[in-house]
């Protein structure tokens, strides 16, 4: 049986997210708080266009329940962080009504020393049961937020995860492409040599390619652009720009690259270069949930995302608080396929 990854614009049967709990991502009460309404803003933004299930932990359904309101679906059980793209299932049909649910070995973003896995290691495997869907297990250390497929046989890597130290020592280039096609039904892959700078600090993932390139539509790649001389990403940015624009997918077309500018703000409160990317963004159904950031780049990545996308709506939620955590919109959801 042959199954493939859906691009995420294709329809979906529902979102699923993780809500946060007491770990070391979320250091006291004030940042925990924080992070669930975020998350929270994040699942009432996607519930207006598709159902959403929240897995949370024992005895976190109150708080959740409170924050999410009455349409978001609860799920209980052992969580050690809040990210689904990436502790979750990557989801594969075979285009005859078949779902199942890739289950990527996952190890806290190459065995950080901040982070714990040893609940959410097992996540993907219970989202596929409350699914109903067959788990296909995979000895490949990898996220959800290290992919991204054009559904039509083109998937995007960084080298510096797939094929970093702390995920898949050992494992060569050839390896790591055999069992990302063996298990998205991708049959060409392109590498992006790392992230972006602010991705390698502490509560980094070591360069997921989710916040810096992205499809819009078979052909059509969206990239990060950085364009302050002075953030680091400048010259990141460039670099992905010329590859991607010299590169073809699966079908042999030559991409076309649409620049996302980045926004204005380049450090953090403690001085840290910013990853913010618009890159991160989510498609549900009829709609885009794009990161926001309060800064006038906002106004100007909806404005493209509404031309690529004229028959979604664009919300703008405020992301701030995720990517202080380590990731943004997209990092926090996992779309489900319709079959």
């Amino acid at each position: 049986m042959s199954f493939r990854m859906p691009p995420e614009w294709a329809p979906h049967e529902r979102t699923w997210m993780a809500w946060p709990g007491p770990n070391p991502t979320f250091t006291n009460a004030e940042e925990l708080a924080e992070a669930r309404a975020a998350w929270a803003s994040v699942a009432r933004a996607v519930r207006r266009f598709e159902p959403v299930t929240m897995v949370h932990g024992p005895g976190q359904g109150e708080s959740a329940r409170e924050l999410l309101g009455p349409d978001v679906e609860l799920v209980e059980r052992e969580l050690d962080d809040a990210w689904m793209r990436d502790i979750g299932p990557t989801f594969v049909t075979d285009g005859n009504g078949q779902l199942a649910a890739v289950d990527w070995t996952f190890n806290g973003w190459g065995a950080q020393s901040w982070a714990r896995w040893e609940h959410d290691s097992k996540i993907a495997r219970h989202v596929a049961d409350l699914t109903g869907a067959p788990a296909l297990s995979s000895s490949l250390v990898n996220e959800g937020g290290a992919i991204h497929v054009d559904g039509e046989g083109t998937v995007l890597l960084t080298e510096t995860v797939q094929l970093g130290a702390g995920r898949n020592p050992g494992w060569t280039r050839e390896q790591v492409e055999a069992e990302i096609h063996a298990k998205l039904g991708t049959t060409k892959a392109i590498w992006l040599p790392h992230g972006l700078t602010g991705d390698y600090g502490v509560y980094g993932t070591q360069g997921h390619v989710d916040i810096v390139a992205a499809f819009a539509r078979p052909g059509t790649v969206l990239v990060h652009s950085q364009r302050d001389p002075a953030h680091p990403d400048h010259a990141r940015s460039q670099e992905y720009l010329a590859l991607l624009r010299a590169e073809t997918d699966a079908k042999g077309r030559r991409l076309e690259v649409v620049e996302v500018p980045a926004p204005t703000v380049l450090k953090d409160e403690d001085g840290d270069w910013v990853d913010y990317s618009y890159i991160n963004h989510y498609l549900c159904n009829g709609g885009v949930v794009l990161c926001a950031f309060d800064d006038p780049g906002d106004e100007i990545a909806a404005g493209i995302f509404r031309r690529l996308f004229p028959e979604r709506t664009v919300t703008l939620v405020d992301a701030r608080t995720i990517f202080a955590g380590g990731g943004g919109i997209h990092c926090i959801t996992q779309q489900q396929p319709k079959i």
